[in-house]
């Protein structure tokens, strides 16, 4: 469950404390409790970065989409006026 401060992290902010994270758990010396807490933080915040990052393609593909409908149109006219 994605807490709601989760929810206002930035996709750096999210990054960088998953990043810590991960040091903190590849560094070792956590006991069994603080190592399964730590990789379920990890989780969410990887939840968090995924969104974003999620959000940030759905937004480049609906550009994508515009420009080349934009150059459909653009496209499509024969630019001869015949009246």
């Amino acid at each position: 469950m994605t807490s709601r401060t989760d929810e206002a992290l930035g996709y750096e902010q999210a990054r960088d404390e998953l990043i810590e994270v991960v040091r903190r758990l590849e560094a070792g010396g956590t006991t069994l409790e603080e190592s399964l807490a730590l990789w379920e933080r990890g989780e969410e915040l990887a939840k968090v970065c995924r969104r974003w990052l999620d959000g940030a393609r759905a937004r480049l593909d609906a550009a994508l989409a515009g420009a080349e409908e934009g150059e459909e149109v653009e496209g499509s006219d024969t630019g001869s006026d015949t009246e």
